[in-house]
């Protein structure tokens, strides 16, 4: 089967566009990403759109009034957090199989304020309250406190997450915010869930992002090899059974399955990466993700906050984009924006925020329910 490789990606600038429709937001994206490598919609197999919740359907189709009906398959994608990454997975499977040469990935959301409420009829969601226990910010407290609990981790290290992830941002133009967060700032901030307070959730935004994939052979009959990243993994899987009787069954054991298979699909280590845009909804989750994705044994991910490791210029610098905490998260291109954030990289594109040398990037993004995407991204040489 043929390699599969990203030659356009870009992503607007995450906020708020009251005055802006979801298709306009998602067709922006999309034309960007076609001009990154000198393509239209004509060139196009076909197109997989992302997006969750708080919009009409065939989003796909309604992207496609506005940048060109040229007759190709659009198919809508949702899966929760993990809907853009899927999206670009889906695409991947495409090619691979020969069925398309190139096509377009767009992930769009418009977002609400405020706390978001996954409920409906019979959700099963049993609730103690506006924050009830079924709600993110206080299922992934809980999942931060057994960590706490069997770790030692400390207040201060979930913490200094969000110091780092709001530091990156100021590198970052195309994050909601571009703001220092000293940790005293942070630690102050508004309680939502301990230990996470208001500065160490992920910012509800509006966003869109977009991706171009090609078969390999495509790309060099065409010339767009020259920035061209190659997809060396693209996992996806599901939260194998366990007694879920604790908070951080799903999140561990779902992404460390669907990691241990994009390390194996790619030839690689965990020490092999040179820097990941991960999930981090909240800070908590990010220091779980540390240990899941394989960057230390369980029970360091405190001490690789403590000694600069995931930041800018250490050993493994995570979420360099800012992450989910202050670029934003408008869900359902979160997972198509990491890509972007990584592909940047590997072009030697970031400016100041540059990860020197990168060869090897992956992104990673989970979905309640539960859905894990990883992509591992390799520069081609």
């Amino acid at each position: 089967m043929t390699n599969v490789v990203i030659v356009g990606t870009d992503m607007i600038k995450f906020g708020r566009f009251p005055d802006r429709s979801i298709e306009a937001l998602g067709a922006e994206a999309a034309l960007m990403a076609l001009d990154d490598c000198g393509l239209s919609i004509h060139d196009m197999d076909a197109m997989y759109c992302g997006n969750l919740m708080y919009a009409p359907h065939m989003i796909g189709q309604r992207i496609m009034k506005e940048i060109g009906q040229t007759g190709i398959p659009v198919m809508n994608v949702t899966n929760a957090c993990a809907t853009g990454a899927a999206a670009i997975r889906e695409a991947w499977i495409g090619i691979k199989a020969g069925v398309y040469d190139t096509v377009l990935c767009v992930g769009v959301e418009k977002m609400p304020k405020g706390l978001l409420d996954p409920g409906g009829e019979d959700d099963g969601i049993q609730r103690e309250g506006i924050l009830g226990s079924g709600l993110m910010p206080c299922v992934f407290a809980e999942a931060g406190m057994e960590h706490s609990l069997k770790y030692g981790t400390s207040f201060e290290q979930f913490a200094g997450i969000s110091v780092k992830n709001h530091h990156h941002s100021t590198m970052n133009p195309k994050a909601m915010y571009q703001i220092e967060t000293p940790l005293e700032m942070v630690m102050e901030a508004e309680m939502i869930s301990y230990p996470n307070t208001k500065l160490m959730c992920s910012v509800n935004v509006d966003g869109s992002a977009a991706a171009v994939l090609m078969s390999e052979d495509k790309a060099r009959e065409m010339g767009l090899l020259n920035r061209a990243v190659r997809i060396k993994a693209s996992s996806l899987s599901s939260d194998p059974y366990s007694q879920r009787n604790h908070a951080l069954s799903d999140w561990n054991s779902v992404t460390r399955l669907c990691a241990r298979q994009a390390y194996e699909q790619a030839g690689c280590k965990p020490e092999d990466i040179d820097l990941i845009e991960l999930h981090d909804c909240f800070a908590t989750a990010e220091m779980l993700h540390y240990e899941n994705l394989g960057l230390c044994e369980d029970g360091q991910a405190g001490r690789l906050v403590d000694e600069g490791e995931t930041t800018l210029g250490g050993r493994i610098p995570v979420n360099v984009s800012g992450g989910l905490l202050s670029k934003g998260h408008p869900i359902g291109a979160t997972g198509i924006a990491n890509v972007v954030e990584i592909v940047t990289h590997l072009r030697d594109e970031a400016g100041e925020r540059q990860v020197k040398d990168a060869r090897l990037g992956l992104t990673h993004v989970v979905g309640a329910g539960a859905a894990c995407a990883i992509h591992i991204l390799e520069r081609i040489e």
